[in-house]
């Protein structure tokens, strides 16, 4: 104990290493009548057998009891220093104002417990080469990363989320300007008089383009998604990364990318059909139409719960695809290792980050959409698309700039934190943060302990 002094335990017995021959605790007065017999040890004493008073007293003329009043040109003497400030007094431990023991910081002891110098203050910090501290992440360490990834390689991230987002809102405008206005305006669903041959003559049209503008979004979505997970990667060591070397890094990944959400979308598809199915079987053959709409609820109710629990556990199975080069089989399984034992906190974590992009796009594209509808003289419910009216184009332009901001701005922090969330579980299951230090060039690389986890 102590060869590494600091580490001493409280109310262990102070050594006697390093003491100066003949340094002792206070002595009393040698001429002290009765002293002729050696007084029995206290009971402190008695636990510690090597602390007695010396034998050795000092001269009579160096030491003396304090008497009566100081006289009016005495000084004062000093207050004794608090703890931590000021040198310590050279008088050995137990002494007047001898301080803590040796292994109780101090000087000559870096690193103690006490307030003597430079005292014990806890672990040293995490390295931190890029966006984040390379340790197990808290909540909002991960939500911050992903923004300064955003804000230190604004050029790049702002980029291909542009690039990402006016497709996206271009598409959107093209399908609803030539296809969802003609469908919407054969029949308004809410009105009174709507009747269901209307409703059903213009479902395959609004289906055709719902689906239209699902997949050209899920096309933008996978591209950029591809392309902000290697940028963020690099971001974590600080190295920055161009559109170029990102597309190059992220490319020979895609159709398993494009792969593995078609399988996660079939996957979803197939539990919902199964949890509606005992439903649409007993109306279809005649059950009570009671019985048979609350089995068709439960259901459905079901089959989004376990289709809510399967999409959290496959999560991460794009970083993991993208990062560690596997199959789209192996990405799942990664993910659903990675997730097992942390699911509530994997979904808490993507339910808050789902909220504040919803957030950030509606408090964006209601002024648009306000704007629009003033411009246009279309009624709010055409805009918000619940009236089933036509929609005017200088509307939907306007409308779509709304959505091209909204989405330029959330779409890096979704895939932030998905690729944050997946480097946090590898370094809480997989010590990642050794490798990230090693590939990062921080020296002494796994020496220290890890710091404190805010939020975790």
């Amino acid at each position: 104990m102590t060869d590494t002094p600091g580490w001493a335990s409280p109310g262990s017995a102070p050594s006697n290493e390093g003491r100066e021959p003949g340094a002792s605790g206070p002595a009393e007065p040698a001429d002290r009548p009765g002293d002729s017999t050696p007084e029995p040890q206290s009971d402190a004493n008695a636990q510690h057998p090597g602390v007695k008073w010396s034998k050795e007293q000092p001269p009579p003329g160096q030491w003396s009891a304090p008497t009566g009043a100081p006289s009016p040109n005495q000084a004062p003497p000093p207050p004794p220093p608090g703890p931590g400030w000021g040198p310590r007094p050279p008088a050995g431990p137990g002494g007047p104002g001898g301080g803590p023991p040796p292994g109780y910081g101090g000087h000559g002891n870096p690193g103690g417990y006490g307030g003597w110098g430079g005292g014990w203050g806890g672990p040293p910090p995490a390295a931190k080469p890029g966006v984040i501290p390379l340790r197990p992440l808290g909540v909002g360490e991960i939500l911050d990363g992903a923004v300064s990834t955003m804000r230190t390689y604004w050029r790049t991230v702002l980029g291909i989320s542009l690039a990402v987002a006016l497709f996206s809102a271009v598409s959107l405008v093209l399908v609803q300007g030539f296809v969802l206005n003609d469908a919407l305006a054969q029949v308004r669903v809410n009105a009174p008089d709507a009747r269901p041959d209307d409703v059903f003559r213009a479902l395959p049209d609004v289906m055709l383009g719902t689906g239209i503008v699902t997949l050209i979004s899920g096309v933008a979505v996978v591209i950029a998604t591809a392309l902000l997970t290697t940028i963020t990667s690099r971001a974590v060591l600080g190295r920055p990364v161009s559109i170029g070397e990102a597309w190059r890094d992220a490319r020979p990944q895609l159709l398993k990318l494009f792969g593995l959400l078609i399988l996660l979308g079939l996957i979803v598809i197939g539990v919902l059909f199964a949890g509606a199915l005992p439903g649409i079987l007993v109306l279809a053959f005649g059950g009570s139409d009671n019985s048979g709409a609350a089995l068709l609820a439960l259901g459905i109710l079901g089959a989004i719960i376990v289709s809510v629990w399967l999409l959290i556990r496959f999560c991460l199975s794009t970083p993991a695809l993208m990062l560690e080069r596997q199959s789209i089989v192996k990405a799942m399984s990664r993910s659903a290792k990675l997730v097992r034992g942390a699911w509530w906190r994997t979904f808490g974590i993507l339910l808050l980050t789902a909220l504040i992009v919803r957030i950030v796009e509606a408090l964006i594209s209601i002024p648009f959409t306000a704007i629009g509808a003033a411009v246009s003289g279309d009624g709010v419910d055409d805009m918000l698309g619940t009236g089933g009216g036509h929609i005017g184009w200088a509307a939907l332009i306007i409308q779509g700039i709304g959505a091209l901001i909204g989405t330029a701005l959330t779409l890096p922090i979704s895939a932030g934190v998905t690729v944050l969330l997946y480097i946090d579980q590898r370094i809480r299951r997989e010590a990642l943060d050794l490798e990230l230090a090693r590939a990062a060039g921080v020296q002494d690389a796994g020496s220290g302990a890890p710091g404190p986890v805010p939020g975790s």
